[in-house]
């Protein structure tokens, strides 16, 4: 069965930061390609970071720069590092392995605010 587990989600000031963490179980880790992606209430699900088996990352333009997408294939783990969080990052995240399917996680829940 696979499992998708996202933690490290919470509230932060604006400018702080976070990291999200995401434990896979039931899949050959390495060879999915991990990604984040977000959903505010009322708009889309949106791609947030991605990256391959190889390590090539992709951002979203509104991260670029302050969010940081890693992986550790030992532990079975994509992460999330989230600096100099702003309001507008506010949203459920959720991680996806993705291969010739699409697994999802449940989704943690970020919200940047004073």
């Amino acid at each position: 069965q696979v499992q998708l587990v996202e933690s490290g989600g919470g509230l932060v000031q604006p400018g702080g930061s976070l990291r999200l963490s995401c434990a896979a179980s039931g899949i050959t880790f390495g060879a999915y390609t991990m990604g984040w992606y977000r959903q505010a209430p009322g708009k889309q699900r949106d791609m947030v970071a991605s990256i391959t088996s190889g390590g090539e990352t992709d951002y979203a333009d509104s991260v670029k720069g302050r969010f940081t997408i890693s992986r550790d294939n030992a532990k079975n783990t994509v992460y999330l590092q989230m600096n100099s969080l702003k309001p507008e990052d506010s949203a459920v995240y959720y991680c996806n392995a993705r291969r010739w399917v699409i697994y999802w996680g449940k989704g943690t829940l970020v919200t940047v605010s004073s």
